[in-house]
């Protein structure tokens, strides 16, 4: 799974009905309106870089209200889930 972050710029006016539109998407996974230098945070999950940027390409890219993008691939997610797992000696907080 490639995990991306696309961050939006998008026309000011439109930002309710552009996040929806990008909601919309299937690959997406969660839209969010953010301040600061962009207007939405979108979350996209693919199974191939194709995909991806058919995505971002052919359809973010495209939505009416969008009018800048920037895509961020993660290489390593990490979680707290994560971390704790890592640091985990396999007792549970009740036994100790």
């Amino acid at each position: 799974m490639i995990t991306t972050v696309v961050l939006a710029t998008c026309n000011v006016h439109q930002i309710p009905e552009t996040a929806q539109a990008v909601a919309d998407i299937p690959d997406v996974s969660e839209v969010y309106s953010v301040a600061g230098d962009h207007d939405l945070v979108i979350m996209v999950r693919t199974r191939t870089h194709d995909d991806l940027a058919r995505v971002v390409s052919e359809q973010i890219a495209k939505i009416e209200g969008i009018e800048r993008t920037q895509t961020l691939v993660a290489f390593k997610v990490y979680s707290r889930h994560d971390v704790e797992s890592m640091f985990s000696l396999g007792f549970d907080e009740e036994s100790v």
